[in-house]
């Protein structure tokens, strides 16, 4: 089976299921901490393909590139800023080889993250570079054969209006998704009410918005109940950490367990997500159970904050508002894995 496109499957199905973590998982594959994932597209490209494998087989119909940090800002901390265009087509590469050993449909979307650069005036980069950096690592996605890039864990609209602008000039349909982690917002303040209509001014709108990563799946279902609200019939994306990190030893482990994951991918379609994966922690075996949870699921009534907690788990940092029955919260950043 060739991969296809995500507007050709959204067509297709009313609800599709991303795949999971790539950090975490490389991690129980003895990636060592601080090493760049990306590497491993030439120096381990079996043990990607496993992952991408894997991912397919739990029954994901989205896998995402190990392309996260392969942009020139990033792999010039690992003296690899050269190399973009070699990573980023090789990760595609391997995806799509995982993609195409099924008899089924699966997307290849090629992971866009953040430059982990502040944007000027509080830092150095300006929207010209990102708009470059963006673009050279589109076209090794492309190259390789991702059909659509996807730019995910993003923080401040100007990397996510210099990312849109990159995949537009490389002729690119994209995504869009932030970690809404800090407040109820991004690190840079935004509002997840924001996402749906805050690239409406360019020529080519994405395809779908939405939250991955953040702080738990509790916070990233409220995210997504508030991009729902807004009118008009946006695609909803929904890739939440597979519960809360706990330190054990020299380890990260997360809470979330299949059966949390498959009552995450239930209340994720019943507030209007059409497309839900899992981020950090997220393995495929729980994928696997939320694909079975998701096939058996007939989408039921919006659920509100209380409902999503009393099935999911206490926020983690509740929203801050003016609104007195918000309680106040500690922010919290975490990186993408």
């Amino acid at each position: 089976m060739t991969t296809t496109t995500l507007k050709e499957l959204l067509s297709q199905k009313p609800v599709l299921m991303a795949d999971g973590a790539t950090g975490t998982n490389f991690f129980d594959m003895d990636l060592g901490p601080g090493d760049p994932p990306e590497f491993w597209n030439i120096d381990e490209p079996d043990k990607v393909l496993s992952l991408h494998q894997a991912f397919v087989d739990a029954g994901s119909d989205i896998i995402l590139t190990n392309t996260f940090g392969s942009n020139a800002p990033r792999l010039k901390l690992h003296k690899a800023q050269d190399r973009v265009f070699e990573y980023n087509k090789a990760g595609a590469e391997l995806a799509c080889k995982a993609a195409n050993s099924v008899d089924r449909p699966v997307v290849v979307a090629g992971s866009v993250g953040p430059t982990g650069e502040l944007f000027v005036p509080l830092g150095e980069l300006t929207y010209d570079v990102a708009v470059k950096a963006f673009s050279d690592q589109m076209e090794g996605l492309k190259a390789g054969g991702a059909t659509i890039a996807w730019i995910e864990t993003m923080s401040a609209p100007e990397e996510m209006r210099a990312a849109a602008a990159a995949a537009i000039q490389n002729d690119m349909p994209y995504v869009v998704t932030a970690s809404f982690d800090t407040a109820g917002k991004t690190m840079m303040g935004m509002d997840p009410s924001k996402m749906p209509h805050l690239l409406d001014d360019l020529p080519c709108k994405p395809m779908a918005v939405g939250a991955n990563c953040g702080v738990g799946a509790s916070d990233l279902l409220v995210s997504v109940l508030s991009m729902s609200e807004q009118e008009g019939d946006t695609v909803i994306i929904a890739k939440a950490n597979c519960g809360i990190p706990v330190i054990r030893g020299d380890k990260v482990e997360y809470t979330g367990t299949p059966d949390l994951m498959a009552d995450y991918i239930r209340l994720a379609v019943d507030a209007g997500a059409r497309i839900i994966g899992g981020c950090c922690g997220t393995s495929p075996a729980h994928l696997a159970a939320m694909r079975v949870a998701l096939d058996a699921h007939t989408k039921g009534d919006q659920p509100d904050r209380e409902k999503i907690v009393s099935a999911i788990g206490e926020l983690v940092n509740p929203v801050v508002s003016d609104n007195p029955q918000r309680p106040a919260r500690r922010s919290r950043r975490r990186p993408k894995t």
